[in-house]
């Protein structure tokens, strides 16, 4: 297996990335909350607009979204169900690369989201600049990088995957006996080389939550709970993949819990994946895995600071003024559409051949 890495020195300087706090939203009463659902309800029909909502959403926005005829799901199904909607606002609740990708793919449409500041450790911790001039000096590289990333990343990009489809991908490439140069995530990145024997460069970023889950104290969990299935995002650093039952993207972990026939899992992922969890498997026990431990800084506690600036509230403003538009340079769209269509185009292959 090949194992090729570039050490650390050789990548650009990065600066270091600020974690916001937790968004605290201001309790609403059930007949508040109802009314301004409602109003939600009433201004997507109004605006022939349907709400795509990630799975690291809040729970009361991926019931509107399910409720209104909208999606519910990873970044490469929201990215293939805005492809194909009618619909002429698409409205994103997740964060700004997911709406970013809505709008390369659809840019005849409008596309919003409920807080343009809502963004990505891993999509911060890869400025389009440094990364380039990373990529220029390895021109023989194909470059890969996760849906985590900016438009201008992806506009550099040979190809773009998402958890679900890597694999796959990066195994078709090293079959062709390309040299593969990955970018952000080094836990996902370390996670694709070991599985598929690819010779990889390894971009130095990762993700704050998925950071955070802590081996020492999953084992110590499991000890608890020895019938419990260890399920793990391979965004998670490598001795917490080494725990896992599962390792895989957030609708594969979904799966897991209805299809395998532990009655409790621990997860290793951010929290909002919960909601669906109890959707599809609502007798099962599930257990947050631990981000305390030896070593534990807990900036963001199995839950994306980030995801959480999305709320009933901030979604009713931006429907209400029309506001936080995502809008894409033509040219960076014509670019990064390409890596984009790359992966949706294999990812229809490879289920016309399942």
């Amino acid at each position: 297996m090949s194992s090729s890495n570039t050490p650390t020195d050789a990548f650009p300087d990065i600066a270091p990335i600020t974690v916001p706090d937790h968004p605290s939203w201001p309790l609403l009463s059930g007949a508040d909350k109802e009314k301004l659902t409602k109003d939600i309800e009433a201004m997507l029909a109004a605006q022939n607009a349907v709400l795509v909502a990630h799975y690291y959403t809040r729970a009361d926005l991926q019931a509107l979204a399910e409720k209104t005829g909208g999606c519910v799901a990873d970044s490469l199904e929201m990215a293939r169900f805005g492809a194909r909607q009618t619909a002429e606002t698409l409205v994103v609740a997740g964060v700004r690369f997911m709406g970013e990708t809505a709008k390369i793919l659809n840019p005849e449409k409008r596309v919003i989201m409920p807080d343009l500041g809502a963004t990505c450790s891993l999509d911060e911790a890869c400025p389009p600049g440094p990364f380039g001039e990373f990529c220029d000096r390895h021109p023989a590289h194909t470059v890969v990088v996760y849906a985590n990333t900016s438009a201008r990343v992806k506009a550099r990009a040979d190809w773009v995957v998402t958890s679900s489809i890597a694999v796959p991908v990066i195994r078709h490439l090293a079959a062709r006996g390309e040299k593969i140069l990955w970018a952000p995530d080094k836990h996902l990145g370390s996670y694709l080389r070991e599985t598929t024997g690819a010779d990889m460069l390894l971009w130095p970023g990762s993700c704050v939550v998925h950071e955070e889950f802590k081996s020492v104290a999953l084992q110590r969990l499991a000890r608890l709970h020895p019938g419990a299935a260890i399920l793990v995002h391979p965004e998670s650093p490598e001795s917490v993949i080494a725990l896992a039952d599962v390792v895989g993207s957030t609708t594969a972990l979904i799966q897991a819990v209805s299809s395998m026939p532990n009655k409790t899992f621990i997860v290793a992922t951010d929290k909002g994946i919960f909601y669906k969890m109890r959707q599809a498997a609502p007798d099962r026990m599930l257990i947050e895995a631990p981000t305390v431990g030896e070593g534990a800084t807990c900036q963001a506690c199995a839950e994306c600071p980030w995801m959480g600036m999305n709320s009933l509230q901030n979604l009713a403003e931006t429907l209400k003024t029309g506001s936080n538009e995502i809008l894409i340079d033509p040219e960076i769209r014509e670019k990064a559409v390409i890596p984009i269509r790359r992966m949706l185009d294999f990812a229809e292959n490879m289920k016309n051949k399942a």
